[in-house]
């Protein structure tokens, strides 16, 4: 499938397109979702969507996406809005007029001057389930915090 530069905002939204150049869903401007959807290949997000989003490859979210879900998928691509945590197994990339509140979990991430980014980062070896974990409280003998002082 050879890609129309129509279909997309600008030129620079058109770079956005890795790999062999094929999109297999595209969820358009002027079109909302909402609950939960799993797709197979590449996905780029015009529009609105709201829930959890898995995908097996690259998501996009092109300059007029709207999204407050949780995305995993094996690359995010972010150039518009999202408020949702990221889990890549790959890359995260946030472009520079992109905007993300939320926490991104990925092997790899890249942020472009310019993206706005509210929330933490954490380096993982391409874990597409990680889930937060809690750090161990030392045991054993002098391991106790020490007593806080009353006044």
């Amino acid at each position: 499938m050879k890609l129309d530069r129509k279909l997309f905002g600008s030129e620079d939204d058109m770079d956005n397109v890795k790999g062999d150049g094929r999109i297999e869903t595209i969820i358009g401007k002027g079109t909302s979702i909402d609950g939960t959807v799993n797709i197979e290949g590449a996905t780029r997000i015009d529009g609105n969507l709201t829930g959890k989003l898995t995908s097996n490859d690259v998501v996009t979210v092109g300059s007029s996406g709207v999204v407050k879900a949780e995305i995993r998928a094996k690359a995010i691509i972010v150039g518009g809005h999202v408020e949702g945590n990221l889990f890549a197994t790959e890359k995260v990339e946030l472009q520079a007029k992109s905007e993300l509140l939320g926490d991104i979990t990925s092997k790899s991430l890249l942020v472009e001057h310019g993206a706005l980014f509210h929330g933490s980062s954490k380096m993982k070896d391409g874990v597409p389930n990680a889930q937060p974990t809690s750090t161990p409280k030392p045991s054993g003998p002098g391991s106790q915090e020490p007593p806080r002082p009353t006044h």
